[in-house]
């Protein structure tokens, strides 16, 4: 087998040449055995001649024999010429007859990380205190969170919940999204546009009529932003908000059954200092993951990006879908995409260097984790070790925190209280990290 690669870039072009003995004699071979198994009318079984199959089947044996050819002596030559194939191989056959099979595969190759620790890096690690004033608010929260609607009969006002029917024309023609029923909306909270969510404020049940709705300059349709769009509405239904007493019943429902009021307090700090606890890993890990990002440009194979994408596609939410417009989507996309692929051979690197290995106790720690926050902590827990397959992203979360936590010991440290309000808030997605 000859073997000749050319590169360009991360691009390898692999011409590969087999010799024609080793092309027909798989073909004679195969034809051989299928001579002994194929039944043919006016030929006994195992009978036939080799000339009868030939002439009936060699062309799909020949196919198949090229086909399978392919496939094995590509990974002979990436092996033989010691390359790391990044995705599929695109394959083109020059020649397949009596004188062998010539094939080109094209494919890319993953890049050499030369891995640089950041130099001066500085990590900010955040250090918070729990007051019983962000106890009272959190709460508060979990009382909104199981907040009850009551329909009123009065003019809509902030906060409270507005089902209604619309229907939208610019200059007397419709677009996509102008339209929906029985849709809910909590004036106040953003989900539709300001000017149209202002407008329904002083509007109450049973009203049907027009308004005129502003777009921003900058709203991500172009063809709508800074346009003033008609809007028939139909006012269904407006309801306010009743939140739940804190009284024993509500407290039972948290799985408090003993200690009242005090007990409860207690558990909901414990929950929250157990976000604490995410929030400022996650600050950390995301100072790390940007100075290696920094420290470490690199060519990146397109075939892992856009694999990458696809990824990324399937795990965006509707509200991120819908609030990005497809140029942007597309943009948003890829930037996450090349991140998480650079990211991945980079800890990857370290991993290799440092020859990190996912202790069996912090893994079990990182299931358990996971499964505090259901119902049933110990089925999740026997789900996940039912199949060790369940466990590998676990595995690989470990050795990234290891990688986090290795790098951090080769940074300067530096400590920064901060309220627990703001260090949450981007936990949560609430506002800039």
């Amino acid at each position: 087998m000859q073997v000749q690669v050319t590169a360009n870039g991360l691009e390898r072009r692999m011409t590969v040449a087999l010799p024609a003995d080793r092309y027909d004699r798989e073909i004679a071979n195969r034809l051989k055995s299928l001579s002994r198994q194929v039944r043919l009318d006016g030929f006994r079984a195992g009978k036939v001649p080799l000339k009868v199959v030939e002439r009936r089947w060699g062309g799909s044996v020949r196919q198949e024999v090229l086909n399978e050819l392919v496939q094995s002596s590509y990974y002979e030559a990436i092996n033989q010429q010691q390359l790391r194939p990044a995705g599929l191989p695109r394959f083109e056959v020059q020649r397949g007859d009596a004188a062998g099979l010539t094939y080109t595969a094209t494919f890319e190759v993953y890049p050499e990380v030369a891995f640089r620790l950041p130099a001066g890096l500085l990590v900010e690690r955040p250090i918070t205190e729990i007051t019983e004033s962000d106890t009272d608010a959190m709460i508060e929260t979990l009382r909104k969170q199981r907040q009850r609607w009551t329909p009123v009969q009065r003019v809509a006002r902030q906060g409270d919940r507005v089902t209604l029917d619309f229907k939208g024309s610019l200059a007397g023609a419709e677009f996509p999204g102008n339209a929906a029923e029985d849709f809910t909306v909590v004036l106040g909270s953003g989900s539709l546009i300001r000017s149209f969510e202002d407008q329904l404020a002083g509007l109450e049940a049973g009203y049907s009529g027009g308004i005129d709705v502003e777009f921003p300059a900058d709203y991500r349709v172009q063809d709508l932003a800074g346009k003033r769009v008609r809007f028939e509405v139909t006012i269904h239904e407006v309801a306010e908000p009743t939140l739940p007493e804190v009284d024993d019943e509500f407290i039972r429902s948290f799985g408090v059954k003993e200690g009242g009021m005090a007990a409860f307090r207690e558990e909901v700090k414990s929950t929250m200092r157990r976000e604490a606890e995410q929030a400022v890993k996650e600050r950390v890990k995301i100072q790390v993951m940007d100075a290696l990002l920094a420290a470490n440009p690199m060519e990146l194979p397109k075939a892992l990006v856009d694999e990458e994408m696809n990824r990324v596609k399937e795990q965006l939410s509707d509200a991120e879908r819908a609030g990005l417009a497809p140029g942007e989507r597309a943009e948003a996309l890829e930037d996450r995409a090349r991140r998480r692929v650079a990211l991945g051979l980079i800890i990857a690197e370290i991993i290799k260097k440092n020859q990190f290995k996912a202790a069996p106790e912090r893994v079990r720690a990182a299931v358990d984790a996971v499964a505090a926050t259901y119902e049933h902590p110990e089925e999740v827990v026997k789900w996940y070790y039912a199949k060790h397959e369940r466990l590998i992203n676990v595995e690989a979360l470990v050795l990234e925190d290891q990688t986090v936590e290795w790098v951090v010991q080769q940074a300067q440290l530096q400590e920064k209280s901060m309220p627990f309000q703001e260090l949450v808030a981007a936990y949560r997605g609430e506002g800039p990290a």
